[in-house]
């Protein structure tokens, strides 16, 4: 009997240190700043690009470090609990890889991963359309062929780094009536004439973190571009998103974790009826439900990881599992940590406030959690779920 788990190494506790304290002087101290201005964290991708933290997953044969899922998710994990919008700069540059890393010739691979692992160039993921959200498979941008190119058209939305970003994998219609059948990948340069972007979006959180639409107009490309085969870029994007949901169940953990921090040390030295806070005992149990939540979202999402490294067949379950348990997870705990500091929470002077507003995004991008109890659901029904149960 075999229990494919994760297994932490001293690598990885080495690392979870090193992000540690980077976030803590690099990130952490400007996160407020850029939440207000609502500006990219340059800073942040800096400090991360100095250290090689921006696009870990890279392998070394393309220029990066090779980190392994689990590495991965500690780094997004650690940065999140300073600052969620810094997290996904090293969360997005792996979202808009994947599909090459899947799917992509290495012609393609060659081209466009070196550039993302020095940090000359980040990469963003183009699949949700104005009119195409949790149906993605309803959009409308078309490609369509014309000799060796493909032209392309339409709109896609809530495009993280939008602008930011030099390249983007884009989800387009090249066979129309053929629903996911019909849809191929594509890599796109923000230099290609006729991409433009929109406004970005004013959000409740993740403010430092650009969001825009996308604009393709004509949009003429090389035919070697595509990522895979025409007609696979359905099977590419939901691969994708096995992989990468627990990116976001990182950040979900790691936003709890910040807010929990926070939340522990206030209690500890805030005093009311001549006595800490924290020795109430109505108090500590909220704190300790807090620490529950955290502790096994986290488990969950290391368990992910460790699925997500091997490709194991029950790895749509348990990204799903991870990304939904850990994003309510952070809803819960951030509330609860403003809870906690009472009339201060509710104040842009601390920070969990802004961990809060941050947290209501992980339970809505890259599928919302309504879609992922019914993909959930319809891998119990299908049989499938962990190696435990099979074993």
């Amino acid at each position: 009997m075999t229990f494919p788990m994760f297994a932490m190494t001293d690598e990885h506790i080495e690392l979870r240190k090193a992000i540690r304290d980077l976030s803590a002087a690099e990130i952490a101290p400007a996160a407020a700043a850029a939440d207000e201005a609502g500006e990219f964290p340059q800073a942040a991708f800096d400090a991360l690009r100095e250290a090689d933290f921006h696009a870990p997953h890279i392998p070394e044969e393309y220029g990066g470090v090779g980190a392994d899922a689990l590495a991965t998710v500690i780094l997004i994990e650690e940065i999140a609990r300073a600052d969620a919008s810094a997290a996904l700069i090293p969360g997005v540059n792996k979202l808009g890889t994947t599909p090459i890393l899947l799917s992509g010739s290495e012609e393609l691979k060659q081209r466009y991963l070196p550039p993302v692992a020095s940090g000359e160039a980040m990469f963003s993921y183009c699949l949700s359309e104005p009119d195409a959200g949790s149906d993605v498979a309803s959009m409308k941008t078309t490609a369509t062929r014309d000799g060796d190119h493909y032209v392309l058209r339409g709109t896609k939305r809530w495009i993280t780094n939008a602008g930011v970003s030099d390249f983007y994998t884009v989800f387009a219609v090249t066979d129309p009536g053929r629903g996911p059948a019909g849809i191929s990948a594509f890599v796109v340069e923000k230099a290609d004439p006729g991409v433009s972007f929109g406004a970005k979006e004013r959000k409740l959180g993740i403010r430092a973190s650009p969001t825009a639409e996308v604009y393709f107009d004509d949009v003429r490309i090389p035919a070697n571009r595509m990522i895979g085969a025409e007609g696979t870029g359905w099977l590419t994007a939901m691969r994708t998103l096995d992989h990468t949901r627990i990116t976001i169940a990182a950040q979900a953990v790691g936003i709890a974790q910040g807010a929990l921090d926070y939340a522990l040390a206030y209690a500890a030295q805030r005093e009311q009826f001549g006595k800490p806070i924290a020795s109430f005992q109505g108090l500590q149990f909220l704190l300790a439900d807090m620490g529950i939540r955290v502790e096994a979202a986290r488990q969950l999402t290391y368990a992910a990881a460790g699925r997500s490294e091997r490709d194991d067949g029950d790895l749509t379950f348990f990204g799903s599992a991870a990304k939904t348990f850990a994003s309510d997870t952070a809803m819960q705990v951030t509330t609860d940590a403003v809870q906690v500091l009472g009339g201060y929470g509710f104040t842009t002077d601390y920070p969990v406030e802004r961990m809060m507003r941050d947290a209501k995004i992980t339970q809505i991008y890259e599928g919302t959690n309504q879609v992922q109890r019914v993909v959930v659901a319809r891998q119990l029904l299908a049989g499938i779920q962990s190696s435990f149960e099979r074993n």
